[in-house]
């Protein structure tokens, strides 16, 4: 982790081994990507490109009688998310204060866990292309009634069904979408949340970013989530009142089954 320059930091072990920690309680919920796509990696900082194993020809040669293919890669992003904290609240938890303001660093943490799951379900523009844009399915329609998602969510699995995608499933959930699940009973006080595992077969998971929902085969093999450097902060400057630093990841992502997924639309 050298390029993250944490020597030249004024922060104690202490003080990184804190930061550290509150940064994968912060991360760990709103990775929901991870949670449901295949996870290459982390292969390091030089780690710059994914190999889709596609050639393109040149259209000249150099000389007589030589052809040439290119190979065709996939760059990776580097995606970073600034902070600034004050020095003393970094002092203060030296002393042992157990309330250090971290507010900061929790704010950076939500952006970049957030833009992850918005570039893998929804596409980063000249960079990935989403889930849910590459399906090769019409989108279903969600609704705003939460008692109308199992219906919707059926209609999506018997889809992928058809066209001979296997199970299990997963349901990726924006933040309303999801709070609407988790808070409504239906008929007989069995929740929604247990009725949609049991049409799933599979997890449900909270993806701030999503806009809808999106559900896909879990099987393997069709979205690949490629990891260069994987989350962690670095050092960018200081003076006498703040510590700038910063939370950095480099990926790639790639649809290779783009009818594996069925976007709804809220």
């Amino acid at each position: 982790m050298n390029h993250l320059l944490r020597s030249h930091a004024p922060i104690s072990d202490a003080g990184w081994e804190l930061l550290d920690q509150e940064a994968r309680q912060r991360l760990a919920p709103a990775l929901g990507a991870r949670k449901l796509v295949d996870f290459s990696g982390p292969h390091g900082w030089e780690h710059s490109a994914t190999n889709l194993g596609r050639t393109t020809p040149f259209e000249s040669s150099p000389a007589h009688g030589v052809s040439a293919l290119k190979r065709t890669v996939l760059p990776l992003i580097e995606a970073r998310a600034d902070f600034a904290l004050p020095r003393g609240e970094l002092r203060d938890a030296d002393r042992g204060a157990d309330d250090a303001d971290l507010a900061e660093l929790d704010r950076a943490a939500h952006q970049i866990a957030m833009a992850e799951n918005i570039a893998v379900f929804h596409g980063w523009a000249g960079a990935t292309v989403g889930i849910a844009e590459a399906s090769t399915h019409d989108a279903g329609k969600l609704g705003d009634a939460p008692d109308a998602y199992p219906r919707a969510v059926a209609g999506a699995v018997e889809q992928l069904l058809c066209s001979g995608i296997t199970g299990p499933y997963g349901l990726a959930l924006g933040r309303e979408q999801y709070r609407k699940v988790v808070e409504t009973a239906e008929h007989g006080g069995h929740l929604l949340l247990d009725h949609l595992r049991r049409i799933l077969d599979g997890p449900i998971v909270w993806a701030p970013g999503v806009r809808g929902a999106v559900v896909l085969s879990l099987r393997g093999g069709d979205f690949i989530f490629d990891c260069g450097q994987d989350l962690a902060i670095g050092y960018d400057s200081h003076d006498p009142e703040l510590v700038r630093l910063y939370i950095e990841e480099s990926f790639s992502f790639h649809v290779a089954t783009p009818e594996a997924a069925v976007a709804l639309e809220s």
